[in-house]
Formats: C-alpha cells, structure tokens, sequence
C-alpha cells in the first residue's frame, strides 16, 4: 500500500537523518542474508487490484474517499487518482486450490466495493486505462485529497522543474504537455506478489525479467487513451513518461527512468538491486523513523526497513523487488507491475497463474540467463509487447518466433510443470491455464477492444464512442466470462448517453483551418476538394479570429486576381463559439438565434472542434 504519513525531504537535517536510515536499512538486509532470517519457504502469492469508479455515464466519477468510507474495510486504499480505489488480497500458500481462493477472495471483496459505490450511484470497472478518460480527468483537481499524493507531486514535479512531455506513437498519436504527475492515474493494474528464497533471487529476478515480453503480450488490454489508438498496452509508455524526474536537454540523457525495465542483467545479491537504485535515485520523501534497524536485528526483532521501503514505493521497474515482514518473519518477493486490469477477475487471475507457473516451472538451461542472452534482446521483447501484443514476434534463444507459438509450445507446457512441482491442484491449473490458451487462439483484451471501438466509430463520433465502450466492459463484467469469449461490439450498441448528450459527443476533431494570410484561391481550391462549407481561421496560439463560408467566398470563384488577396480581408470578425460541455439543445438553441449553420467548440480559448447543422 505504501507510507501513506510522508513529507518532502528538504531540510538538511531531515536529509541526513533519513540517508542514516537508508543505509542502516541496507547493513541490516545484509545481515539477515548473512544470519539465514529470511524466510525460504514456505512460497506465498499476493496480489494488488487496482479499479476505476465510474458514474450512471460510466465517465470517471471522483469519489474515492467517500465510497472508501462505506466499504469500511483495511483491504481497500487510496490510489493517486480520485475515481481510483485499491484493494489488497491475503498472501496465500503456493499449493493446493490458492488461486481459486484467491479468486473467490477477490470477487468477494469486489462485490462490497460494488455495493458501497452503488450507494454513491457509481459503478466500478477492471480496465488497464478507462476508455472514456479525458484530459480535464487528470487535471490536479482530480488527485485524491491527501498528504502523501501533493508531497509526491511536488517532489517529482520540483526535481524535473519543466511540464511532463507526453509522446506517444501508435496507429494515432498523442503529444503534449502536463503539469502534474495525475497522468499516473489513469493507469490501473493488477499487480502480482511472488515469494522469491534469498539464495537464488538474482537469477529468479531475471527470469522474471526474461519473460516479461510473452507473458505482457497475451495480457494487454490498454490500447485507447483519450480516444486515441496508441500501442497495445499504452501503460507501458505512459507510466514512464507520466512521473519521469528527468528534465529535457540538448545533451543526450543516459539516465535511467524511475518507471524502467532496467538496462542491465543484475548480478550479485538481493542487496545489490536496491543499492543500483539507491545510487541511481535520489529519496524526496522522508517519515518519522523511531527504530534502529541494525539494533532490532541484534535483539532477534525483524526490522521494517522502512527507510529502504520508502525509496523503494518511489522507484517503479517493472519488475519490483519488494522486502516484507508477516509475523516477525523477514521475506522477499518479486512484485510484477506491468500486468493492466480486467478485462474480469477470471482473466486476471488466469494470468497470474500463468505468470507464476512460468516463473516456478523455467527449465535448467535457462539458469545463468545473464550469461547466455543479451539483455538488450529481451528488453526490445518486453516493449515490443507493449506495442503490439499478440503481434510480437520475439527473438528467443536466438531464433524469432511469434508470441502464437512460443506461448502455445513452450509456456504453457512449462506453467503446467511449475505449477504441478508446488502441488497447486490440477483442477486449477487447467481451468485457468484454458483460459489463457482461448486467449491465444482467439481474443485477447487489446484486441477486443480495438475492433469494438473501430466498429463503434463507423455511427458515434470519438467521445460517446468510448463512453459505449467502457459501458459495454462493465455489463460484460459482471458475469465474469473471459474476454476471448466477448463478441465484438457492433456499431449500432446503444449509447448511455441518451438525453444527456453534449457537444463533445457530436463535434468534429478532424479539422481544416486556415491562416488569415492564406489566399483566397488556396482556400477556395480547399473548400472544394474538402466539400468544406465553413473554415475556421486560427492564430499561431491555435485561437480563433475569424470564419469563413462558402457564402463568403463564393463570389470570388471567378476573380482574377484571387490568389493575390488574402482571407483576412473578407473573414468574419464576429464568431459564435460554444463549449464541449454545453448540451446540444443549447447549441442548437444557439445556431438558430444567430442564423448560422456553423459553431466553432472552444477550450481555453483554443479551437478544439466544431459542429453544424448536419452534426445535429
């Protein structure tokens, strides 16, 4: 869950009391390695399931803290994001019929949740990114109103001391500028806890690194942003760029993220991973420290390392290692952090099995791996995963082979035999493991959605588009069928939005503007070709200061020396504009009492859209 009672680490005397710790921190993690006090066995599991709340729309409702209150239960926290909630489940033994527990806990959990939103008139959806995010979601507003989330925000947002630069590439773009590290919240996973012994957790934790690529591309399911497709898992790009503390230079930056998948194979000890962190990340946050850690060690007390912990909840592989106590026992685990939400608990938890049966079942000749596969290789894997899913082909033990085949032939065979090894029941094992192998032969997340939302786009423009979605996610949710059982949406699904719609969910996006120095028989020519009727003309700050119609300029058609005026000397002045939020009866309401058939859409004074008679 993290310290949640944390300040900004900006005094010196603050700074040298924590650095204490954090190395004291480091000394006694070494002499517990040393004196056999980690706990080896037996194997547990956990996991964190993060969730977004929606309201009767199934846009973002921001009510976490309110809808926290009712649920009333330790299992559930905050996350940054104010339509975010967080639950945490039980460690488990790895045997037996624990992940059929697990599921069973996990849905029983959801289902006080659901009922404690409900009586906030608001719904909950598992998604990796909720479709019908938009940006005024994750303005600062938006952050949930506590302590340790502003103290977060300043410390990032004072180390880079520049707007966060979002750039993200996929069959569509996105490309901007953000003030705040709020971008975090639209990302929901499901993180997965895997107990790892001390004496072989370097070579586990790359494994676990070595097969991140395959097992991401049979889980994605978070291709839309702002309505927008981007890669088949857009977390991926948009958690590293959402909190990266690195400022923009004309030199080339080598510096490591804070989101990272690591440059390098880890050699050496558990010890030696958190201090490649220490070295490369500097601590901004600090808490009240009561306890020598080394002194505990001494009188038999398993310390907390909370020095070493709070560093550790600042720095986001993608693969984390995690230091934990149960019981005055110390024990270290493998947290993975890449695995998105939903589409339903049965897929999550199929994908934990899967995961954790691939971990437990890596054959002999992929001990060493460091030694044997470059690391660069297997990292180009991982994000060509993020991009392309089920589309990956992956370079593994030296040869490409597509994620189709290396899952089908070598992964699942292999979580069969890790899982068996630890006496996790067959029954489990194949019923979830089946829930992975439809996925390869048949839909995957990613894919679903994609498909719906294209279908959906050929009746509903962008907005409403991703509000159909996210409502037909939640209904298919509630029975908790696998997503490779999801017929794709067509484009005639009802919108939730009836009566309620406004202008952003009738507005064009796609525009042609025009300069007021273009000239005439340009824009003539344009309107033409474009079957235009209205051109908005725009400053260089993307403000509008004029309009044009096709009634303007008609009379122009056949003037000689057209190409020689300029559209400023005939635009005009005087625009009506409307807002995105306001209701399409207003704006009709609008056009009428102007007598006009065109109505630009402004946001902060941009031009961001527009409408006509024909939208209405």
């Amino acid at each position: 869950m993290g310290e949640l009672n944390v300040t900004k680490l900006s005094k010196k005397k603050d700074r040298a009391n924590y650095v204490h710790h954090l190395l004291n921190d480091i000394k006694a993690l070494e002499l517990m390695i040393d004196k056999n006090m980690i706990e080896e066995s037996p194997i547990r599991i956990g996991a964190e399931q993060e969730f977004c709340l929606v309201d009767d729309c199934f846009l973002p409702n921001n009510n976490a803290l309110k809808v926290l209150e009712n649920i009333d239960d330790d299992h559930f926290t905050t996350e940054i994001g104010n339509y975010n909630l967080e639950l945490n489940l039980d460690p488990l033994k790895l045997t037996d019929d624990c992940f059929s527990q697990l599921h069973k806990q996990l849905n029983n959990l959801l289902k006080k949740a659901k009922i404690a939103a409900n009586k906030e008139n608001t719904k909950i959806v598992l998604t990796g990114i909720l479709p019908s995010l938009i940006l005024d979601s994750v303005s600062l507003d938006k952050m949930t109103p506590i302590k340790r989330y502003e103290v977060l925000n300043e410390a990032i947002s004072g180390t880079r001391k520049e707007d966060f630069n979002i750039h993200i590439k996929g069959v569509d773009e996105i490309n901007f500028l953000h003030d705040s590290v709020m971008l975090e919240g639209c990302n929901t996973s499901f993180q997965m806890h895997l107990q790892v012994a001390p004496n072989n957790f370097t070579d586990t934790y790359n494994w676990a690194q070595a097969i991140s690529g395959p097992i991401l591309s049979i889980c994605a399911n978070s291709p839309i942003l702002f309505g927008k497709e981007l890669w088949s898992e857009t977390r991926i790009a948009l958690f590293t760029q959402s909190i990266d503390t690195r400022t923009n230079s004309f030199v080339l930056n080598e510096n490591q993220s804070r989101v990272s998948y690591g440059n390098n194979w880890h050699t050496g000890s558990i010890a030696d991973i958190f201090k490649d962190n220490i070295s490369r990340f500097r601590s901004f946050l600090t808490t009240e420290f009561t306890k020598d850690s080394v002194e505990m060690i001494e009188k038999g007390e398993a310390p907390k390392l909370r020095a070493l912990g709070l560093h550790n909840g600042t720095v986001y592989p993608w693969n984390r290692v995690c230091y934990g106590v149960s019981k005055n026992k110390p024990h270290l685990r493998i947290e993975n952090r890449y695995i998105p939400s939903g589409p339903t608990t049965t897929d999550e938890v199929a994908n934990m099995v899967f995961w954790v049966g691939v971990m437990m079942g890596k054959p002999k000749k992929y001990d060493n791996i460091h030694k044997t596969w470059d690391f660069k290789d297997v990292k180009s894997n991982f994000f060509n995963a993020a991009r392309y899913g089920m589309g990956t082909q992956f370079y593994w033990g030296g040869k490409y082979i597509s994620s189709h085949d290396l899952i089908l032939n070598e992964l699942l065979p292999m979580a069969y035999k890790g899982l068996y090894s630890m006496g996790v029941s067959p029954k489990d094992a194949e019923y979830y493991l089946k829930v992975i192998r439809d996925r390869v032969n048949g839909l995957y997340g990613s894919e679903w959605l994609i498909r719906s939302y294209r279908n959906l786009k050929k009746s509903y423009k962008r907005y409403e588009a991703v509000q159909i979605l996210t409502a037909e996610i939640y209904k298919k949710q509630k029975n908790d069928y696998p997503v490779s059982t999801w017929r794709i949406l067509n484009k005639n699904v009802k919108s939730p939005a009836k009566g309620n719609r406004i202008v952003k969910h009738i507005m064009n996006t796609d525009i042609f503007s025009i300069d007021k120095n273009d000239s005439i028989g340009l824009v003539l020519n344009m309107m033409q070709w474009k079957n235009i009727h209205h051109v908005p003309i725009i400053n260089h700050m993307k403000e509008i200061v004029g309009v044009l119609s096709w009634n303007d300029i008609k009379p122009l058609l056949n003037k000689k020396n057209k190409h020689a005026m300029s559209v400023g000397s005939i635009m005009n002045k005087h625009v009506v504009t409307v807002n995105e939020n306001c209701s399409v009866k207003e704006a009709q309401k609008l056009m009428k009492s102007h007598g006009i058939s065109f109505l630009p859409v402004i946001k902060h004074n941009k031009l961001i859209g527009l409408i006509t008679n024909n939208d209405l």
